[in-house]
């Protein structure tokens, strides 16, 4: 079918009227998406105006029925061409009475199609400034019409086009010719007359494609087979998007009913990858950037080009192709649920595997944060997509690795790197090749070869490393496990333990096992896991977070911890409570009540029975050690409110419910923390020595009595005295000989009694 310019199209058709059933003119809406497109349009047709490769607008579809033809699609695009033809013949001379090009009017509103002849009768002046106002100030134009959003779309798109064409200081007379050339039109388009349809509405709402300007894709097709005209697959694009490529993405087609948007996201993502890949800036317009890629320019333009369309052939046009990659080698059934497969990679943190559909539905190169087709995502899918293009040997090992990778990167995986983190996926997924300097986490890349090795020297044993590392909490990194013949035992019995329902026991007997907290890299503050299902980040950062030597010490203790759980014959409750008991009585009869003794002892102090109010499992101690000055965090950091873990046990051991405040903090670890009396405002505070006690004036005989009557009472000045708590060297340090919060409570009870 031959190229046909608008004025050509007269010679077979006496006058082209927009029908009714279209809606008003939208090229010429002001809204920012609108304009971007209408700009980007109009660039399109002025650069093959000022003598650029001539642009083909694709199909337009409509009824010829006695001379007249009636658009069905592309009444944007022809009413853009009138107005541009209107325009330039105005300003060259070419506006007569018998033009037939200019016999286009719209049957939509009255004063619409008056607006058109009018035009028509009433060419612009040269010396004019700003076209909308001098045709607005005529006496032929209706005030009425301004409130008409099909003239006002006009008046838009003609300042429009005097500002570009202005802008380029264009010679108008050749823009004609070029516009007039019947062989070799600037701007070129295909007719469709359809004279089998039992009615226009019939096609068009097939179509629906009612009152829509072009769409971005639509713009960004233009300027794209414009771009790469240079190329031996310039026809080829053209032919797989409108057949291939097309019925590739219908499926997943949004609610329009067109695929527009599917296509653009993922050439935005194909053309990303490109600049990836050649180390380059990837922010900016797409019609820009693809240029920049895919023009001659580059070049590495056939070698871009090549990828672009292995993006879109890799999947054989079929998305039963696409489902069946993915099902093939992603899950999200964690270990335990129905449906976990070991011999699939677990994807953690996302709702669907199918990387393909979420980046035709979600890709935006123009976002750093926030995306719902993540930078993750993207390393995930290349990884996919090399695999299918070369056909990569083992590829779920390679593909399980990548994942571990990504997922202990979160730091290391942000825009600025996106350059290397695509190589490095590339040598993964190509070769196995994990050595040398990574842009990933350099912990997690020694994890990996040391599971690599491990799994080696024992084959047998793969499906439980894979098993472990799709665990929630680990997600791939095993710092905290040795690597052993005797993994498997551990591993059920990490399974069994760690299940949310256990945690708030958990805590307790693995820090009776030992000291298996983590100080937190950069802070007075360390990190214990928490009881609180609704925060397992903060097993991830005591299991995960940090090199193999920085985990020697919880690994020793998790180790130990395991092994009781694998060995333990009663229920596994029952066996966290005995590990539990058994600790805290050997600390009674030694008369040695460290932190780890109160913390183990009192669940509160972890959180309570549901861990929520220490839930990120953060501590902090006031001179940067644990000792007997904690506070609890509910949050990370100090500026929220959090509880000080002694005073929330003496309190609820005291049982004196509203005699004494329940209170909450925030600020510095070493700022004071009071627990106060209601009726006298006597203050409690727990102290390394004891309690430091603030005595109110009117009342201070009778609390120094009653403090007196429970233990040592030493002066600190004329408001405060200190409650010692009886306590012993041990290895040069001041260890508590009797239970500091049964103290405390029972210092809270008797004052309590005597009404203070």
């Amino acid at each position: 079918m031959r190229a046909i310019s608008y004025l050509k199209v007269f010679e077979h058709i006496d006058r082209i009227e927009i029908p009714l059933i279209q809606r008003d003119y939208a090229q010429g809406r002001r809204d920012s998406t609108v304009t971007t497109i209408r700009e980007d349009f109009l660039a399109v047709l002025v650069d093959a105006l000022a003598g650029g490769q001539p642009v083909g607008l694709d199909f337009i579809y409509g009824r010829e029925v006695d001379g007249v033809l009636r658009p069905l699609d592309g009444q944007q695009r022809l009413t853009t061409l009138y107005l541009l033809h209107w325009y330039v013949a105005s300003l060259t001379g070419h506006v007569t009475d018998d033009a037939p090009w200019l016999r286009f009017s719209y049957a939509t509103r009255p004063g619409a199609r008056m607006f058109c002849e009018r035009l028509a009768e009433h060419p612009l002046p040269v010396d004019v400034d700003t076209p909308s106002a001098w045709i607005t100030d005529q006496e032929w134009f209706l005030h009425g019409w301004m409130h008409d959003p099909t003239i006002t779309a006009m008046l838009t798109m003609i300042d429009a086009i005097d500002a570009i064409i202005r802008a380029q200081q264009l010679d108008l007379g050749q823009v004609w010719q070029r516009l007039s050339d019947g062989d070799r039109p600037a701007i070129h388009f295909h007719l469709l007359a359809l004279d089998d349809l039992e009615s226009d509405e019939d096609l068009y709402i097939a179509m629906n494609s009612r009152g829509k300007p072009l769409t971005a894709f639509e713009t960004f097709k233009a300027v794209f087979e414009r771009d790469i005209q240079h190329s031996h697959r310039a026809a080829e694009f053209a032919r797989k998007v409108d057949a291939d490529w097309s019925n590739l993405l219908w499926e997943i087609r949004g609610d329009d009913d067109v695929v527009d948007d599917e296509f653009m996201r993922y050439i935005d993502f194909g053309t990303q990858l490109c600049q990836l890949r050649e180390g380059k800036e990837t922010r900016g317009r797409i019609g820009a950037r693809a240029k920049q890629v895919f023009g001659q320019a580059n070049v590495s333009s056939a070698e871009n080009l090549d990828v672009l369309f292995n993006a879109f052939d890799a999947w054989q046009g079929s998305q039963a192709k696409v489902r069946a990659t993915f099902v093939q080698y992603f899950s999200l059934a964690v270990p335990g649920q129905g449906g976990y497969d070991v011999t699939k990679v677990l994807l953690h943190s996302t709702k669907q595997t199918n990387l393909f559909d979420l980046c035709c539905r979600h890709f935006d190169s123009s976002l750093d944060r926030n995306r719902d087709f993540t930078l993750q995502h993207g390393l995930l899918l290349y990884a996919v997509l090399v695999h299918l293009w070369h056909d990569t040997p083992d590829f779920h090992r390679r593909l399980r690795g990548l994942r571990n990778l990504i997922a202990a990167s979160e730091n290391e995986i942000r825009r600025g790197r996106m350059p290397q983190l695509v190589a490095a996926v590339e040598a993964l997924i190509r070769r196995g090749d994990m050595e040398g300097d990574s842009v990933f986490n350099v912990n997690q890349v020694r994890d990996e070869l040391r599971k690599r090795r491990f799994l080696v020297q024992h084959p047998e044993l793969e499906s439980v490393v894979h098993r472990l590392e799709d665990h929630p909490l680990l997600q791939g990194t095993l710092t905290a496990f040795d690597l052993d013949p005797d993994l498997p035992a551990r591993a059920v019995a990490f399974e069994r333990a760690f299940d949310p329902d256990h945690w708030p026991l958990v805590t307790g007997a693995l820090l009776a096992t030992g000291p298996y907290c983590r100080r937190r890299s950069g802070w007075r503050s360390w990190s214990f896991g928490t009881g609180a299902r609704s925060f397992p980040g903060a097993w991830r950062t005591v299991l995960t977070a940090g090199s193999y030597t920085e985990l020697a010490q919880t690994r020793a203790v998790l180790r130990t911890f395991l092994h009781g759980v694998a060995a333990s014959p009663v229920d596994l409750d029952e066996h966290l409570q005995s590990v539990m008991s058994g600790f805290i009585a050997g600390r009674d009869g030694s008369a040695y009540l460290d932190w780890r003794y109160y913390l183990v002892k009192y669940p509160l102090m972890r959180g309570g029975d549901e861990g929520e109010l220490g839930r990120t499992g953060v501590y902090y101690g006031d001179d940067g050690s644990l000792g007997y000055r904690l506070c609890m965090l509910r949050t990370q950091q100090l500026n929220g409110h959090y509880k000080d873990p002694f005073l929330l046990a003496i309190r609820d051991s005291s049982q004196s419910g509203d005699r004494v405040e329940d209170p909450w903090f925030t600020g510095y670890p070493n700022n004071p923390r009071w627990l106060r009396m209601v009726t006298s405002g006597t203050g409690i505070r727990n102290v390394a020595e004891g309690f430091q006690l603030e005595l109110p004036s009117d009342r201070r005989q009778a609390v120094l009595h009653v403090a007196r009557a429970i233990g040592v009472v030493e002066e600190i000045d004329g408001v405060r005295v200190l409650l010692k708590v009886p306590q012993h060297q041990r290895s040069g340090e001041w260890i508590d000989a009797v239970d500091r919060v049964d103290l405390g409570a029972e210092l809270i009870r008797q004052l309590a009694a005597a009404g203070l």
